[in-house]
This record gives structure tokens, sequence and C-alpha cells, in this order.
């Protein structure tokens, strides 16, 4: 199988979007992913993959803990900032602050998950990465009944609204 023809397959594959900050001391750090799972909830534990062609890549793998944020619709604008090379992630004009513990986070994410880096598999240019969650800001119930999930999917942004339920 080529690279491409496993490319393909995978576009009919939707991804939630979340975005994982980190800082290990030279500046805060984002990247967007859609790979994140959660493995165990006992001790609580997700993983995501980290590539290694992203530039916040070797931050994530250094860091003793990360933020996930878990995002809506409403954050899209969030989303592709992140994910776009170069970009302002943390410049005057975004809203982000650190938590008490000292990590960047996005205080408009309306959940997220604080946790430490327990371990990282190399997996042929990515890893990934498992963490145990320490903290969480779970949604409110408004946001939980009204969040529209952000999913990508065939290289598109969606918004997974009530009206796909099956």
């Amino acid at each position: 199988m080529t690279a491409e023809e496993f490319k393909h397959a995978f576009r009919l594959h939707p991804g939630g979007v979340a975005i994982v900050t980190a800082d290990i001391g030279d500046g805060p750090k984002a990247m967007t992913i859609t790979s994140m799972f959660s493995v165990s909830v006992d001790p609580p534990t997700l993983v995501f993959s980290a590539s290694a062609m992203s530039s916040s890549t070797p931050t994530v793998l250094s860091a003793e803990t990360v933020v996930v944020h878990m995002l809506s619709s409403d954050d899209i604008d969030l989303a592709k900032l992140c994910a776009t090379s170069g970009s302002a992630r943390f410049g005057d004009e975004v809203d982000w602050d650190r938590l008490p513990t000292g990590e960047p986070f996005y205080p408009r994410s309306s959940s997220w998950i604080r946790g430490r880096v327990v371990d990282r598999v190399n997996v042929h240019g990515s890893v990934l990465v498992v963490v145990e969650a320490l903290e969480a800001k779970p949604p409110n119930e408004d946001s939980a009944r009204n969040a529209v999930p952000l999913i990508y999917h065939n290289r598109n942004w969606f918004g997974l609204g009530g009206s796909a339920i099956l």
C-alpha cells in the first residue's frame, strides 16, 4: 500500500479536534490534533499522536505536563491558528492564560484536561504521547447540551450538531 492510498482511506474517518499546549521554559507552544482518545478511567488516561513534522512536538515531548483542550465549532479559529505553521498562537490578540500550575491554556475552550506525560512511544515518524489526567475543567451543563463538537473530515472542518443524531 502506498502512503497516498493509506491517507486517502483515512479521509473517510472523522476526528474530533483538540489542541495541546505545553511550555518547557522557552515559551508556550500549541498544536492542533485529531488523534486523541481515552484509554482508561482508573487512572484517567488519554493518548494523542504528535507528528515529528510539527514545530511544537519537541516541546510537547519534553514537557512534564500538558493541557489538552476539547474544541467546539465556536473554536474553529483557534483550531486553525494552532494548525498553521508559524502562526502567533500566543500573540497579544489571542485569549490565553496560564493555569496556577504554570501551563499555558486557552480559557475559552469549554473543556480541558491537564495531565502528566507518563510515556512516549515512537511510531514511524510520530510519537504516541500517554497522559495521565491530573485535573479537568469539564463543560458546564449548558455547554455540554449546546456545544457543537468540532470535527475534521476529508480535509475539511465540520460542526457535529444535534441534527447529526441517527
